[in-house]
């Protein structure tokens, strides 16, 4: 196992991680506010811990990338880092659908989409590398609660709508 860091690769990889987080946001502007209008279940955090949560595990799934990247060329790391790259389009995709086009129901099921490709990935990941994989549990543990607030949100909803 190669122990040098290629520095420019982490920030690269850190970088498009980043980058993919960035352009939902950009997709899908003044969330905050939509947030706040929102009915909220119980253990619904405040809106201003959303742009925290989401750069650390961007960082993170950065990290858990470029040690991919770093790992011997193959197969596997190739499929890796395919399912890498679609769990990251998948998630810019997300905040369009749930904030620009309020369709939470659809937002749920785009969501659930999104958990299992980065399951996958974690999957891929770990049999490459362990601390990669590890790396993005934070990740799902992470998206089964905004599964549970999506969730939350659009039975109230579809409930308002009756």
């Amino acid at each position: 196992m190669n122990t040098k860091i290629d520095w420019k690769a982490l920030i690269v990889s850190i970088a498009i991680a980043l980058g993919a987080g960035v352009l939902g946001s950009f997709l899908a502007p003044a969330t905050a506010g939509q947030y706040a209008a929102l009915y909220r279940p119980p253990l619904a955090p405040p809106g201003w811990l959303f742009p925290i949560v989401w750069t650390v595990l961007y960082i993170l799934m950065g990290i858990a990338a470029y040690l991919i990247y770093e790992s011997p060329a193959g197969e596997e790391r190739k499929s890796a880092l395919l399912y890498y790259g679609a769990q990251l389009i998948v998630n810019l995709i997300w905040p369009v659908i749930f904030f620009r086009c309020e369709a939470y129901v659809t937002a749920f099921f785009w969501l659930l989409l999104l958990w299992y490709l980065v399951f996958v990935t974690y999957r891929k990941f770990t049999e490459i590398n362990q601390l990669a994989g590890s790396l993005l549990i934070p990740y799902l543990v992470w998206l089964t609660f905004a599964g549970y607030l999506n969730f939350a949100i659009a039975i109230a909803d579809i409930t308002n709508k009756i």
